[in-house]
């Protein structure tokens, strides 16, 4: 299946999203290129490795795991729309609980 059509359903994906999901949050440590280290919530999705990260003030990231080792990215900063990432996402061989785009060198972690 092409990527692009991968990145749509993901995208049509997040619209399907119920609002309760983030009632399953957990507290984390999070990093992101832009924004540094910073505490957020972790939101487990699809059960497939999937996550959202989200904190007060910073964007709400989705990752959504397309393969094995593999993701697309999107962000909500703060407009309530998803915005797709440049990418894919790769895991991190230093560290697995980070991604990082193969278009931009961007990392996107949570622990």
């Amino acid at each position: 299946m092409p990527i692009v059509l991968l990145r749509i359903l993901a995208a049509l994906a997040l619209l399907l999203l119920p609002l309760s999901q983030s009632a399953f949050a957990k507290p984390a440590r999070c990093f992101t290129t832009d924004d540094g280290y910073y505490n957020c919530e972790f939101t487990a999705i699809q059960g497939d490795g999937s996550f959202i990260i989200s904190a007060k003030g910073r964007p709400t990231f989705t990752l959504y795991i397309e393969g094995p080792g593999v993701a697309s990215g999107f962000a909500d900063f703060g407009t309530g729309r998803n915005v797709p990432l440049p990418g894919p996402f790769y895991r991190s061989k230093q560290d697995g609980a980070c991604w990082i785009s193969s278009a931009t060198n961007t990392a996107i972690c949570a622990w």
